[in-house]
């Protein structure tokens, strides 16, 4: 299809998050020999903090194409996140040409990332949509957890919204897993079984790095 998330537009963007996520925090990144070295691959990242997902983009061995909400495309923002392969969603409907941009990531081989929680909030992963088994399902990929620890909680001094400047932020990637049962089912009743499969795996994986990282 037109319309797809460049791949090239997605390496940019992981060398922009280097420079970035490096020169302003100290990421201690945990596990990253884990992730596939080709193929589709679905990311699912916890959300307590803004810079969650940049964070990501800059750590992960592979570029990335994250579903963002579209309240984010605002001003000179939007083009720039098109342009370095993001996926604009609409979280108020049933967004078809997010969908169709974000199976066409996988369908092509690439990464992408997933808030499942569907928005920011304690980055626990207790409440997760369907959205992440869908695509894992539907793609027939598989899903790498990863906790972002670090980013939330004390502000910096320069300003309250971004961590400490120079402080520590560890990514933790996980074991990648299938979402699905083998059997290829694609129901209503797969989707739950699959989502509930998945809030176990990242939960588990959650209170792993936790433990890992002393946070």
């Amino acid at each position: 299809m037109t319309g797809l998330p460049s791949a090239r537009g997605a390496e940019v963007g992981r060398r922009i998050g280097v420079g970035l996520m490096y020169g302003f925090w100290k990421p201690r990144v945990l596990g990253a020999w884990r992730m596939p070295t080709a193929g589709p691959v679905l990311l699912a990242v916890n959300h307590s903090h803004n810079i969650d997902g940049p964070m990501v983009m800059g750590v992960s061995p592979r570029p990335t194409h994250f579903l963002i909400k579209r309240e984010a495309f605002v001003g000179p923002l939007g083009p720039f996140l098109t342009g370095i392969g993001q996926v604009k969603v609409d979280r108020s409907t049933t967004d078809r040409t997010a969908i169709s941009r974000a199976l066409g990531v996988l369908e092509q081989g690439g990464v992408l990332g997933i808030f499942p929680e569907g928005t920011r909030g304690e980055g626990d992963f207790a409440s997760l949509r369907a959205g992440l088994a869908y695509f894992a399902l539907r793609g027939g990929a598989p899903i790498v957890p990863v906790a972002v620890l670090g980013s939330s909680g004390r502000g910096g001094r320069l300003t309250k919204t971004l961590p400490p400047l120079r402080s520590r932020v560890d990514v933790v990637f996980g074991h990648p897993f299938d979402a699905g049962d083998g059997s290829g089912r694609r129901t209503r009743k797969a989707l739950d079984e699959a989502t509930e499969r998945i809030q176990k795996q990242l939960t588990a994986h959650l209170e792993n790095a936790r433990r890992l990282t002393g946070r």
